[in-house]
């Protein structure tokens, strides 16, 4: 009977991480909408998530978008269908790439960050002392990066999604010897505002995973050090995960016939 022990134990271990998971979503939604906002800190947090992301989301789209030209080159050379560039590009950057690869990228950079810094405060009861002092830390802390990253995500992604199309552009135009100007009505002609729209609303919702990954993982490390890197690794896996899964969700939803 061991073995259906340890798969109760673990089982009953993933419930309470979904519990306590709820419950801090429930916490930091309360702390956005419910008074005093913190503005300051919003624009603190919009900074260091949004405008010190644009190099990596920038380059990581440049490159996707010329690799992404390359390869519907490559494969639709195959059925002679190699006019087909432009268009697949641009619906394949503005519907899925360019929201999730910009999604993977934050959740790299920001969300290991968000816990880190969250989970050295966790720690050195630093959090403890907000307390004392009659400071919310959920909405003093969890809030300003959550609305943050909610905001910062869709720009981020309409920037990288106009670099994709020109990495592709480049690429198609000065590799794959396609006409520029026929390249770029093509181009202008495919996109529909539903296929950027629906682009941006999944990076809203990967802004709010990224953000609320790392602020959870942060407030619950415990062990000094060695705590602070789990609950940074912790971050990353599972914001990363996450946006795979909603990534889904969402398309199934915006997309259904």
């Amino acid at each position: 009977m061991n073995i259906f022990a340890r798969i109760g134990r673990a089982v009953m271990t993933v419930l309470a991480h979904i519990g306590a998971l709820a419950l801090f979503t429930g916490k930091a939604l309360a702390g956005i909408v419910s008074p005093p906002i913190y503005f300051r800190l919003i624009l603190i947090q919009i900074m260091r998530i949004g405008y010190y992301s644009l190099p990596v989301v920038g380059l990581t789209a440049f490159f996707m978008g010329g690799v992404l030209a390359l390869q519907i080159y490559l494969g639709g050379n195959r059925f002679g269908a190699e006019a087909i560039v432009p268009q697949v590009v641009v619906l394949g950057i503005t519907r899925e790439l360019g929201p999730v690869i910009a999604g993977l990228m934050i959740a790299g950079r920001v969300a290991a960050a968000i816990a880190a810094e969250i989970g050295t405060m966790k720690v050195t009861e630093q959090i403890d002392a907000l307390t004392t002092l009659a400071t919310n830390p959920i909405k003093y802390l969890v809030a300003p990066r959550i609305v943050a990253a909610v905001v910062s995500m869709p720009i981020l992604t309409l920037i990288g999604d106009s670099i994709g199309v020109m990495g592709g552009y480049v690429v198609s135009v000065y590799s794959l010897d396609f006409n520029g100007s026929a390249y770029l009505k093509n181009t202008w002609d495919f996109a529909h505002n539903d296929d950027i729209t629906s682009g941006l609303i999944k990076a809203a919702v990967f802004g709010f995973i990224v953000a609320l990954m790392g602020c959870y993982n942060g407030f619950n490390s415990k062990g000094g050090a060695q705590g602070v890197g789990n609950a940074t690794t912790y971050a990353v896996v599972s914001s990363s995960i996450l946006i795979l899964a909603a990534d889904y969700v969402l398309t199934a939803l915006l997309f259904h016939k």
